[in-house]
């Protein structure tokens, strides 16, 4: 799989959200996320706009699913998304409804691992019982808290290298990187690269970061669409 650029729009009002995606689109990115903040304050409504406005580009609403997953899963479809968002912490037969609900509506599932016990084996479950893509993520919250206390940052590349040799699928890294490390994404073995808060949304006020965005992420989508993404020795 080449390496692919995301957007996540996590933002809390759709009109900006549409011009952020429209500024991504022409710098050069692949998917738009529909960013849980976004889902919170535009629901339904968001992901359509966003469908209506770039009716040929791949959409993740990033549902963090937990529970009902297959009425979830099947709103979000017939609202426009191509890929939904489950949680490996859910119970199995959530994320088995969602993957039936992926097949049944045509859209991808995407197994997010955040605060698994065992974040490797968290991505394997996730793969085992059908998601067609891992998110290894540590958790916005959980980043804060750690930070505040003084304790020891951790990052999705403390274990990426391990999660992608233990899938077929690909898998994304979110949580915490910096610009640089989101880019080197696809030396990982990752070709999902995501760009959001707080790299170009800023984290505290989930408002579009100031300063001529446009031009510093076509050079971001140049340098991940130059890679190639290293294939693990499994």
């Amino acid at each position: 799989m080449k390496p692919l650029v995301q957007i996540s729009l996590d933002l809390t009002n759709i009109d900006e959200a549409l011009e952020t995606a429209a500024m991504a689109m022409r710098a050069g990115v692949d998917w738009l996320e529909a960013g849980t903040p976004l889902i919170l304050a535009e629901g339904l409504h968001g992901v359509r706009k966003l469908r209506e406005s770039f009716p040929n580009t791949p959409i993740v609403a990033d549902l963090k699913t937990m529970d009902g997953g297959y009425l979830e899963a099947e709103m979000m479809a017939k609202a426009g998304a191509t890929h939904v968002v489950v949680m490996a912490r859910a119970h199995k037969e959530t994320i088995k409804c969602v993957v039936e609900a992926g097949k049944d509506f045509g859209i991808k599932v995407m197994g997010d691992n955040m605060i698994s016990e065992n974040m490797v084996d968290g991505a394997k479950l996730l793969e085992d019982l059908g998601c067609d893509f891992i998110i290894h993520h540590i958790g916005y919250d959980e980043r804060r808290g750690i930070k505040a206390s003084g304790g020891e940052m951790p990052s999705p590349l403390d274990e990426l290298s391990e999660v992608v040799k233990a899938v077929e699928i690909p898998v994304q890294a979110v949580g915490g990187l910096s610009l640089e490390q989101a880019v080197k994404c696809p030396q990982y073995g990752a070709p999902l690269v995501v760009l959001g808060a707080p790299l170009v949304i800023d984290a505290d006020s989930f408002k579009t970061a100031d300063g001529n965005l446009e031009s510093s992420l076509k050079k971001i989508c140049d340098a991940i669409h130059s890679q190639t993404v290293l294939t693990p020795n499994r």
